[in-house]
C-alpha cells in the first residue's frame, strides 16, 4: 500500500513540474547577457528568421500594442525619421505587433504620412506579425493592466537590443499608454557599444561626447596608458574608484 501511495505521489509531482516547466518555457524571456531566441514570423518584408536577418549587425526589436493607434503611429514615424541614426550604429530595426501583415502594410501609409517623408511608397524597416501573441508571451512583452476588446492583454512597448553575438544587451518595457523616448534608446546604444570596445562605463545622464568613467578593474598603469587625461575625484573615503576621462 505504501508503495502505491509513493508512486501516486511521485506521479503527481512529475505532472506538477511538467506543467510548471511548460508554463515557464512559454514566458521564459532571456535575461541580460543571455542568448536571444531565434524568433521567426511573417513580416512586411516576408518571412523573417531573426538571427539570419541580423547577420553580423546589432538588432533592435521594438513591439507595439496595435496598428492604427495614435501612440504607435507616432513611435514608428519617429523611427522612420531617425532610421539613419540606427544604420550608422550598425543596428537593424524590426517592429512587431499582433496585427496581420496586410494590416501592417495598410497602416504603414499612415505612418509615412505622419513622418512627412518624401518616399511614401516604401516602408524602410520590417514589421513582424504576432497574431496569436506567442512571441509576446515567450518574451514576456504583455501589458496585463491594459487589454484588447476581447479581454486579452495588450502587447507592451518592449525594446530589446541584441548584439552581433545574439546576446541580449538592453531590455526595456513601457506600458501601452506611454510612448518611448528614442533619444534615450540611441543614447543607451552609444553607451553599450562604447563599453563593448573599451574598459569604460558611462555615468548618470551621459551622452555621446561627455566624459566617461574608467572601469574599476582597470589597473592604474593601464589607465594612464589608455586614458592619459584621466582625473581621479577626491572622496572622503580616500578610495580612488571615481576616475573620469574624455571620451575617446
Amino acid at each position: 500500500m505504501m508503495k502505491i501511495i509513493n508512486s501516486v505521489s511521485l506521479f503527481s509531482s512529475l505532472i506538477y513540474f511538467a506543467i510548471l516547466g511548460a508554463a515557464f518555457t512559454e514566458t521564459c524571456a532571456p535575461q541580460l547577457g543571455e542568448a536571444f531566441p531565434d524568433i521567426s514570423a511573417d513580416s512586411t518584408n516576408g518571412p523573417i528568421h531573426l538571427h539570419e536577418y541580423l547577420g553580423k549587425d546589432w538588432g533592435l526589436l521594438i513591439s507595439y500594442p496595435a496598428d492604427f493607434t495614435p501612440v504607435c503611429t507616432s513611435e514608428l514615424a519617429r523611427v522612420v525619421k531617425i532610421l539613419q541614426e540606427f544604420v550608422k550604429r550598425d543596428v537593424k530595426v524590426l517592429g512587431i505587433s499582433p496585427n496581420s501583415v496586410a494590416t501592417h502594410r495598410a497602416w504603414s501609409k499612415d505612418i509615412l504620412e505622419y513622418a512627412k517623408v518624401a518616399d511614401t511608397d516604401h516602408f524602410p524597416y520590417p514589421i513582424m506579425t504576432d497574431e496569436d501573441l506567442s512571441i509576446a508571451k515567450h518574451l514576456n512583452m504583455l501589458d496585463k493592466k491594459h487589454s484588447m476588446p476581447d479581454g486579452s492583454p495588450l502587447m507592451g512597448r518592449a525594446v530589446f537590443l541584441i548584439s552581433p553575438e545574439r546576446i541580449l544587451r538592453l531590455s526595456l518595457i513601457y506600458p501601452a499608454t506611454t510612448g518611448r523616448n528614442f533619444n534615450e534608446i540611441i543614447r543607451s546604444i552609444d553607451a553599450i557599444q562604447l563599453a563593448e570596445k573599451l574598459p569604460v562605463a558611462t555615468p548618470v545622464d551621459w551622452k555621446s561626447g561627455d566624459s566617461i568613467m574608467i572601469h574599476p578593474g582597470l589597473p592604474e598603469d593601464k589607465t594612464r596608458e589608455m586614458f592619459p587625461e584621466t582625473k581621479t575625484v577626491n572622496l572622503p573615503s580616500g578610495k580612488t574608484y571615481m576616475r573620469l576621462a574624455p571620451q575617446p
